[in-house]
């Protein structure tokens, strides 16, 4: 029986809620495909899944360090409208996505405006939170060469970059 491990294909079923027991996400019919070992998901819930197999189901609570992280201060800033483009709606809880100085991808939410000063934050929407996951694991298979190589799971007809 295939265990999941390292370069393993998971396909999951799986609902997030927070500690209030508020549905952030979910996913179903084993739409969740993550490639085991190559930092897709968050550590605490990768390393939850290790030796499960097809059709083991459990239920897993992760501390912020094993999820997004704890909310960092320094991740937010004021910055002036111009920043924007001049048709955006910018409103409290807009979001947006931009590039670090380091090139990585990231999403920043407005959380003030006021006139022309934005109140912006880096911080990932749930950093800070402790995740509760109840997972099903629905199908497993080993990863592909070039899945390995790339670092993430392709689809059917193979994956262009």
């Amino acid at each position: 029986m295939t265990k999941i491990a390292q370069n393993t294909v998971v396909s999951l079923d799986y609902t997030l809620t927070n500690d209030a027991g508020d549905v952030l996400d979910k996913s179903v019919d084993g739409q969740f495909v993550y490639l085991h070992g190559s930092n897709n998901i968050i550590p605490g819930l990768e390393n939850a899944l290790v030796d499960k197999t097809v059709n083991d189901e459990f239920k897993v609570s992760i501390e912020p360090e094993d999820a997004y992280g704890h909310k960092d201060d320094s991740k937010k800033q004021v910055v002036g409208r111009e920043m924007f483009e001049a048709d955006s709606p910018i409103e409290v809880g807009t979001q947006f996505h931009a590039q670090s100085p380091e090139g990585e991808m990231l999403v920043i939410t407005v959380t003030d405006v006021k006139d022309d000063e934005i109140t912006i934050d880096g911080n990932h929407p749930l950093a800070g939170e402790r995740l509760h996951f109840d997972v099903k694991v629905t199908e497993l298979r080993d990863a592909t060469e070039e899945e390995i190589s790339h670092g993430h799971v392709h689809g059917p007809d193979g994956h262009n970059h």
